[in-house]
């Protein structure tokens, strides 16, 4: 672990960092680099002098250079790379400027492009960052933490990397997906990134090619499953609550055999949080409320298609059932209210190797047996549309182009102003564009997208699209959790953010309006998540603070911002 504590000094009431840390390895640490920003006095005081060019410059000049070399760069995989450069040379400068050009570089780092830098991790790979635990050591995770960088831990975002969503299995390189979860929660909420740690499950992989590449840096073996697989995970979890009994930790891109099973098993042992799941539910009901209330709809009246059933799309049913159960509507009932799509089309009750999930929400046989049924006996989306007629259409099935003129041109006859909700990303996988879906429904849809697009021009207006984009609502969940260690994440708390999400949505005064805020809003909308999420949890008892606490002070206390610390010698 890197030696180093932040100080608050009595006589000053100023903070600074106090490390035993001299000479070059001060600048090979990211978390303690500050490069040419060391003051005269630190230069001589840590052995620094003449390791460094003469001028000494603040961050904003230093952020001035990183930017114009930024532009320098054409591709965004490019840009990716150089920008985890900066992370892996200097933390508090990669984060100073990340936050200073939010709208541009997220996507770089994190949904669209993190695809393309976890297919191509060991291809590309410049420095390790995270803790790699391999299936061959999993008796040896606790030492293995010890391992780490951060002494202190609130956060863990763990990954196997078996559903990375939109490109499946993705062996070693979906440490990436942790790592980018973990600087969004730094960006979007403030989490300070010397107290969490990446995680990544190396269990195998199934993908042939990675197995055959001779550069693959995973475990160069096929995919543990059953009782050697659970054993892994178990080891894992119980290594983690010894060490760190109080941490949040965040479960990603799991497949979909595992992901729901993990999260229940898991659920009352530490505080845990399945971002596919639950976070890309929370965000879309977030979405979904905030269309309802533009049209002055009722929540539980929505009839909802869900076109693509896997761990996302079966997060978001969950998620919406349990929203319309809110609503003074049995879980029963809610049901009904859903139609799920998948590979072999609407799932129903007699198909074979459902996951319980599904089963829950399958339409009956007899229900559609005098619907049109195609060749192989599967009823297709658009068929779907004409029988059910659904102000709601939601897609996660990573099928390009899934929703075309005639599914468009049918959501619009069904409903005067249709939801429509393309969620699959990267950008390219898609079921429709923006700007196809105003076309095709004649300006009247309600639009939100899983990956960002630029505004639309339809008729001479311009349509600001809102990103379904679970920036919005992880981050905040998870600074209100760790403010004040709460000890689980209830279904409650995570409606409490719904809510509190919702409620900052532009569409609410103006329907023609994005349904959810922007990126460059995330801060201000994670207090105000982390206040609702913290609340709720006080209400039902999970964590040690009572009513009476300032809760806004506490969450501010949390909040971690990128500037430099003056340096002392420990």
């Amino acid at each position: 672990m890197t030696t180093f504590k932040i100080v608050n000094n009595p006589k000053t009431k100023e903070a600074y960092l106090s490390t035993s840390q001299r000479g070059k390895s001060m600048m090979t640490i990211p978390q303690l680099n500050k490069d040419t920003a060391f003051s005269e006095e630190e230069r001589w005081n840590f052995g620094l002098k003449g390791k460094l060019p003469f001028a000494i410059e603040t961050i904003e000049m230093q952020a001035e250079r990183v930017y114009q070399q930024y532009l320098r760069f054409e591709g965004e995989l490019e840009k990716n790379i150089f920008l985890k450069g900066l992370l892996c040379n200097n933390e508090t400068l990669f984060f100073y400027v990340v936050s200073q050009h939010m709208d541009e570089m997220l996507p770089v780092l994190y949904t669209p492009t993190v695809a393309q830098s976890v297919m191509t991790y060991s291809t590309e790979y410049r420095r390790a960052r995270g803790l790699y635990i391999a299936y061959p050591d999993r008796h040896r995770i606790k030492e293995l933490l010890q391992h780490r960088t951060n002494p202190e831990i609130d956060l863990i975002v763990a990954s196997d990397a078996e559903g990375v969503l939109g490109i499946g299995d993705q062996g070693i390189g979906g440490i990436d997906i942790p790592v980018a979860k973990l600087m969004v929660y730094t960006l979007c909420a403030g989490i300070n990134p010397r107290r969490y740690l990446p995680v990544f499950l190396d269990a195998g992989t199934n993908n042939q090619a990675l197995l055959d590449d001779p550069l693959y840096l995973g475990w160069r073996h096929k995919r543990v499953s059953g009782e050697q697989y659970d054993e892994m995970i178990e080891l894992f979890v119980d290594a983690v609550k010894e060490a760190f009994p109080k941490v949040f930790l965040h479960w990603e891109d799991f497949g979909r055999a595992n992901a729901s099973r993990i999260l229940n098993r898991y659920h009352d042992t530490l505080c845990s949080f399945n971002d596919d799941m639950q976070g890309t539910g929370a965000v879309t009901v977030s979405a979904l409320l905030a269309a309802c209330n533009a049209q002055n709809l009722a929540f539980e009246d929505q009839k909802v298609i869900i076109y693509g059933a896997g761990t996302a799309g079966m997060g978001i049913c969950e998620q919406i059932s349990q929203t319309m159960a809110y609503h003074n509507i049995d879980q029963e009932q809610a049901r009904e209210r859903f139609y799920l799509i998948d590979r072999n089309g609407l799932i129903t009750d007699d198909m074979e190797d459902l996951t319980p999930q599904q089963k829950r929400f399958a339409r009956s046989k007899a229900e559609v047996k005098n619907w049109f049924h195609l060749q192989d006996g599967s009823i297709d989306l658009l068929e779907v549309i004409k029988q059910v007629k659904p102000t709601t259409l939601i897609g996660c099935s990573t099928q390009q182009g899934a929703f075309n003129s005639y599914v468009l041109s049918a959501m619009a006859a069904s409903s005067k102003r249709p939801i429509i909700f393309p969620l699959s990303n990267p950008t390219h996988l898609a079921e429709a564009t923006p700007q196809d879906i105003l076309e095709h429904t004649d300006g009247t849809a309600m639009i939100a997208t899983g990956s960002p697009f630029k505004p639309c021009d339809y008729q001479g207006t311009t349509r600001v699209i809102a990103q379904c984009n679970n920036a919005l609502v992880f981050p905040g969940i998870g600074l209100g959790v760790i403010a004040i260690a709460a000890r689980k994440l209830s279904d409650n708390m995570i409606w409490a953010a719904c809510k509190a999400l919702s409620s900052c949505a532009p569409a609410i005064k103006d329907p023609q309006k994005p349904l959810l805020p922007s990126l460059q809003q995330s801060l201000d909308v994670s207090r105000k998540v982390a206040k609702a999420v913290a609340q709720e949890a006080i209400k039902e008892g999970l964590c040690d603070y009572d009513a009476s606490c300032n809760l806004e002070e506490i969450i501010e206390s949390h909040i971690w911002q990128p500037h430099y610390y003056a340096y002392q010698q420990e």
